[in-house]
């Protein structure tokens, strides 16, 4: 199951990475470095801290062969985002935007739970578990956008982080409370999904500093 979730974020995620870098006219050699850095970031930072190294993202075929796919895609519909922005290139860069925000959320979700489980299996605190889940979700998109110049997603006002460690201390104490199971752990994804995705729509947003009177004349 842990396979099968990890499996699904870095293939969505990866796509989101392949669509930043042809968003950002990367040339193919940098669609293919964000693929892998959104793909498989999260999954080697959460690796590195349960000390389960060398991480899978650079040791699992699967996890490989699966960016590999993912950049791929991007591949093939490279020449129509080219096209497309020659033509229309507002419409192709809120197509794109539109595309990684959603491909994000599927990712967020399951990496959020795939991390925390992970975590579970090998020991870690409770309060530990939770946050090495929320790093997982977030960790390749902040790398990912950092490397195109750009806020990441995790630091704008939109619920991102949030919805995540949500999702991981539904995990977390499932298994302490002994009630872990597949139902649990796929309505944990199902809830982050649908946070984020509510977010997206409704533009919710986290609590923000109230400016001061200075700060808003």
């Amino acid at each position: 199951m842990r396979l099968a979730l990890d499996l699904v974020g870095i293939f969505v995620f990866a796509l989101s990475g392949g669509l930043v870098a042809v968003r950002a006219r990367l040339d193919l050699f940098g669609v293919a470095v964000l693929a892998w850095v959104s793909g498989l970031g999260g999954g080697i930072v959460r690796d590195v801290f349960l000390g389960d190294v060398p991480p899978a993202g650079i040791s699992n075929p699967w996890y490989v062969v699966t960016v590999l796919v993912a950049g791929l895609v991007v591949f093939a519909f490279h020449g129509l985002f080219v096209d497309l922005s020659r033509h229309r290139p507002k419409l192709r860069l809120q197509r794109i935007s539109e595309s990684v925000k959603y491909l994000d959320a599927v990712g967020l979700a399951t990496f959020a739970v795939a991390g925390a489980l992970k975590a579970v299996v090998l020991g870690a605190p409770p309060l530990a578990a939770v946050f090495v889940g929320g790093i997982t979700a977030v960790g390749g998109g902040v790398v990912r956008d950092v490397l195109v110049g750009q806020v990441p997603e995790v630091l704008r006002r939109d619920l991102y982080a949030v919805p995540a460690l949500l999702g991981a201390a539904i995990v977390v104490v499932a298994a302490e409370l002994g009630q872990l199971s597949f139902v649990v752990v796929w309505s944990a994804v199902a809830l982050v999904l649908g946070i984020r995705i509510a977010a997206i729509v409704f533009d919710l947003n986290a609590p923000t500093p109230i400016p001061s009177r200075g700060e808003a004349a």
